[in-house]
């Protein structure tokens, strides 16, 4: 279960901080089941101009502004006794 703070609607109001009259709104959004890789763009309209943020879904189900680590290889070796 993701806690409240990695929802997605929470990572767009901390780093959005949207507002009736200057919404954020998805304007990309990727699901590639093959991959493992799901990710959106939301883009809020500020003062300054428009911001545009790239959210990554995690394997937890968080969502953050870095995607997650790529798997990589791994080898696991098992110890065997002398019989």
């Amino acid at each position: 279960m993701v806690a409240a703070e990695n929802s997605l609607h929470w990572v767009v109001d901390k780093w959005l901080a949207p507002t009736p009259s200057m919404p954020a709104r998805v304007v990309r959004f990727c699901h590639r089941a093959s991959h493992r890789q799901r990710y959106v763009c939301v883009q809020a309209l500020k003062p300054e101009g428009l911001l545009s943020i790239f959210f990554f879904r995690h394997d937890d189900g968080s969502w953050n502004v870095f995607p997650p680590q790529a798997e990589r290889p791994a080898m696991n070796g098992h110890c065997r006794s002398a019989a």
